[in-house]
């Protein structure tokens, strides 16, 4: 795991990269990407309707609250930096994994 995507710890919880691709037909993971996580948004990148999808989406990969999540570099760029609040990176890492294996299963979120 640690050659595609690394979480480090951030000020308050695991922080890692994320790349969006808003206005897609359905919000999904995609996997890993250029060493960030990609995801798949339904909403458009107006208003802040993607970065609301993103954090709401993150909440149930997860299992934490939405508020959790702030956007900590890349607010209106594709290529995101996010931070969990509370949540530790080896935790994060985890989750990570187990959404890959799903993906791999064929049993995508």
């Amino acid at each position: 795991m640690a050659a595609l995507f690394h979480v480090t710890q951030g000020r308050d919880g695991a922080r890692f990269m994320v790349i969006v691709s808003p206005r897609a037909s359905k919000t999904a993971f995609a996997g890993i990407h250029d060493g960030a996580l990609k995801i798949r948004l339904a909403a458009p990148p107006v208003d802040g309707a993607a970065n609301e999808e993103l954090a709401g989406f993150l909440s149930r990969l997860f299992g934490v609250a939405k508020s959790s999540f702030s956007i900590v570099a890349g607010q209106s760029s594709k290529r995101k930096t996010v931070e969990a609040r509370g949540l530790k990176p080896v935790e994060a890492e985890k989750k990570i994994e187990t959404a890959l294996a799903e993906i791999d299963s064929g049993r995508g979120k």
